[in-house]
């Protein structure tokens, strides 16, 4: 048998047949090779999308804390400016602590008296009169003791400069001078020229302040007193005067408040402790 020529069909055919397979084989490497890529690029454009989301979600988390804040410091500002509006109102000398310490100058008088009815005078023939914003609250303590049955009235309440220094002479004149300052204040130095300070009395004491401490009246001021912004200025002990229980100062509910919870009495604390208390003194 002769060997085909090189142009044989057969032959043609068969070449033809493996080069298609090759080009094939090519392209499908191409194509391979391409998708690959595309998935790279995809997964990194996926990858990107993701963290770009992360840090758009951290960035309005950073924004949403940031107005926050900004909005917790503009509360705390008008809160500041509410605490210094209430400060320029109040007279800084309500809460100063007078006796033998500040002194009260003659010229010294509270911005507004109101007279205190008279149900709760033990002298209705008498005016006293009170620091107009502590009126409410006085009223207040002696109207709910009345309603648990016990009879608290007023002895004495504001007490101008000159008003002391007749009392404090005529003291002096009856107990001498000596005797006279266990109990009784200088001109300038008595809180009751504040218009903040009462001298409390029971019908049963005949018109004495002495044994006071023994009445329904103290124990029911002891228990309740605070509540109204009342507290006892000179306890048994104290290092200013002697024992007076019926001599009772409004210090605001606030600070009486911490004045009880503590068990202690306003001398006790610093002036700058209890200046802390001035901006919520009449609240």
């Amino acid at each position: 048998m002769k060997n085909p020529l090189p142009f044989d069909p057969l032959y043609i055919v068969l070449a033809l047949v493996i080069a298609g397979f090759g080009y094939s084989t090519y392209q499908l490497n191409e194509t391979a090779v391409k998708l690959g890529l595309t998935t790279q690029e995809l997964a990194s454009t996926t990858t990107a999308l993701e963290e770009r989301q992360v840090a758009m979600s951290d960035e309005l988390y950073a924004a949403t804390q940031g107005w926050q804040a900004i909005q917790s410091r503009l509360g705390g500002f008008e809160n500041s400016l509410g605490t210094l509006e209430k400060l320029s109102k109040t007279d800084p000398e309500l809460l100063q602590k007078y006796s033998k310490v500040f002194f009260l100058n003659e010229h010294y008088a509270p911005e507004r008296l109101s007279q205190i009815e008279k149900e709760f005078t033990y002298d209705e023939s008498r005016p006293e009169r009170i620091h107009s914003s502590v009126l409410p609250y006085l009223e207040d303590m002696l109207s709910d003791a009345q309603k648990a049955g016990v009879e608290i009235f007023v002895k004495s309440s504001y007490r101008s400069f000159e008003e002391q220094s007749k009392l404090k002479s005529a003291y002096s004149v009856t107990y001498g001078a000596g005797s006279a300052n266990t109990f009784s204040a200088d001109q300038g130095y008595s809180e009751h020229q504040l218009g903040t300070t009462v001298d409390l009395i029971s019908k049963g004491q005949g018109g004495e302040l002495a044994g006071f401490e023994k009445t329904a009246a103290y124990a029911w001021l002891q228990k309740n007193a605070y509540k109204y912004g009342f507290v006892l200025s000179y306890p048994p002990n104290n290092a200013h005067y002697v024992f007076e229980p019926w001599h009772w100062r409004f210090v605001g509910e606030e600070l009486a408040d911490y004045l009880h919870d503590r068990e202690k009495y306003l001398y006790e604390l610093e002036q700058r402790q209890i200046d802390e208390f001035l901006a919520t003194l009449f609240d």
